[in-house]
């Protein structure tokens, strides 16, 4: 018996070492990622209380101000082609937030609500910038969402790309990546070993338009990801993560005009999640795109830019008027 326990426990080491030996990924380097993924529109702005945030602030100078927020794991480059279509008529501000990019973690390791919102709101407070519209995907939709709750007298118009917020659908299927970082064990390994599969993979499974995952997407949330301190604040935020509803309940609250865009073939936030925003936030607008996922500012850029552009466009009642649903069709 004692000679068997040790076999096993040999042949876990073994294992153990091998894995180490051939998924071992270091962090990448700071100046390397900043030269590679910063751009001349790239600024980092010292917020205070040791976060440097990366930020483009892009576009038409006294244009309408939109601030852009990307989802979980993802980063500022998500909104590039909706800067490319809306540049010319908006002055738009995309940021990396806290444990993402090349802004790196949060000094504090929190990341609830509260942290995404004062971050934010301190940049934007550095910038001059206290009027604005802002729109969020995933993660980005939940920030945003509770940045309206916190500060709806600096909001001109809310964006819910994909958001995060409704209750768990038991039918989403979650893409790897999520699923190991929900995973206590595996989520301690994924400090050290980060294969690029992982991120390959949850690419594909997060989108319908499987033509935006190419190889120097995959490169960028591959390398991004091992940015110094990066892997531990997305550990620290799915540990975090009972914390984020916290707010749900005062949904209904919000006034402000509300856009909510959703992909049919979200896996990973069902589209019944805009049908919840939509029920509870009045007068708000829902537009949901067929053969399109988790991303429909990347997998249809041209159909949701001007979504937006239209949107934030048209002049609104106070108080707005009952909400208006639509589907757009291929």
């Amino acid at each position: 018996m004692k000679r068997a326990f040790k076999w096993i426990c040999g042949l876990f080491l073994v294992a153990l070492i091998a894995l180490f030996a051939i998924g071992y990924t270091p962090d990448t380097g700071p100046a390397a990622m900043r030269a590679k993924y910063a751009s001349p529109a790239s600024q980092f702005v010292d917020i205070g209380g040791g976060v440097t945030m990366h930020v483009r602030d892009e576009g038409k100078r006294d244009g309408p101000v939109l601030v852009l927020l990307h989802g979980s794991n993802a980063s500022l480059h998500t909104w590039e082609p909706w800067v490319a279509r809306l540049g010319a008529k908006y002055r738009i501000i995309s940021l990396d937030q806290i444990g993402h990019g090349l802004t790196g973690p949060n000094p504090t390791g929190q990341y609830d609500a509260p942290a995404f919102v004062g971050t934010l709101d301190a940049l934007l407070n550095k910038l001059g910038v206290n009027r604005f519209a802002l729109a969020g995907n995933s993660m980005g939709g939940y920030v945003a969402w509770e940045y309206a709750l916190a500060h709806p007298d600096k909001l001109t118009h809310l964006v819910l790309v994909d958001a995060a917020g409704p209750p768990d659908d038991p039918n989403k299927q979650l893409p790897i990546g999520f699923r190991i970082a929900r995973t206590p064990g595996f989520s301690k390994l994924a400090l050290i070993i980060t294969p690029r599969s992982v991120f390959e993979k949850s690419l594909h499974g997060s989108v319908s338009n499987h033509a935006i995952v190419t190889p120097a997407a995959i490169d960028r949330y591959w390398e991004l990801n091992r940015y110094p301190g990066n892997r531990a604040a997305t550990g620290a935020r799915f540990a975090q993560y009972g914390t984020r509803n916290r707010n749900v309940e005062a949904i209904g609250s919000i006034k402000v005009p509300t856009l909510i865009l959703w992909g049919a073939e979200d896996k990973l936030i069902p589209a019944n999640g805009a049908d919840w925003f939509a029920q509870r936030i009045a007068g708000s607008t829902k537009i949901v795109y067929p053969g399109i996922g988790h991303l429909p500012m990347e997998e249809a850029p041209d159909r949701s830019a001007a979504d937006l552009d239209a949107f934030l466009s048209k002049p609104f009642p106070s108080p707005a008027k009952p909400s208006s649903i639509a589907t757009i069709k291929p």
